[in-house]
C-alpha cells in the first residue's frame, strides 16, 4: 500500500490531538542551538494531582498548557543526535527523568524530528 506525504501527515496530525497522561517524572522543553549545533532538552520537574493537571513543585499551582512559563529547568540535556541524547536521558541518568514508556517513545520521536531538522536547516517546533 502506497501512501502519500498528505495522508501519512494526516495520520500524525490526528495522534498529536490524542489524550495522553502526563510524566509525574517532568516533562521536556526541546529546541535547537545552531551556534552548537546541539539538540537540547530542559527538563522540568512536576508533581501530577488527583486531576491529571502538572503542577509547580515551587509554587503549587497549575503549570498551563499553553503560554509562556516562567520556570527554572530542574536539568538540561543536549546531543549531537536522537540517540546520543536517549541515552544520556533514558539510560545514562538516575533516577531516570522518564516514568513512562510514551513519553520515552514520544521523546525519541521529537529528538529524530530535531534531530532532521538540524541536519537539514529547517525550523523545529516541538509538538
Amino acid at each position: 500500500m502506497n501512501q502519500t506525504l498528505d495522508n501519512l501527515t494526516a495520520i500524525d496530525d490526528k495522534l498529536s490531538k490524542r489524550h495522553i497522561d502526563l510524566d509525574p517524572g517532568g516533562y521536556f522543553i526541546i529546541y535547537l542551538d545552531r551556534t552548537t549545533s546541539l539538540i537540547c532538552a530542559k527538563h522540568f520537574t512536576n508533581i501530577i494531582d488527583d486531576r491529571g493537571l502538572a503542577i509547580d513543585p515551587e509554587t503549587g499551582e497549575p503549570i498551563p498548557a499553553r503560554g509562556k512559563v516562567e520556570r527554572t529547568q530542574y536539568t538540561l540535556f543536549t546531543g549531537r543526535t536522537a540517540k546520543e541524547l536517549c541515552v544520556k536521558i533514558l539510560e545514562e541518568t538516575r533516577p531516570n527523568p522518564v516514568t513512562l514508556l510514551d513519553h520515552a517513545a514520544y521523546l525519541g520521536r521529537e529528538f529524530l524530528r530535531a534531530e532532521i531538522a538540524l541536519l537539514s536547516d529547517r525550523v523545529y517546533v516541538q509538538d
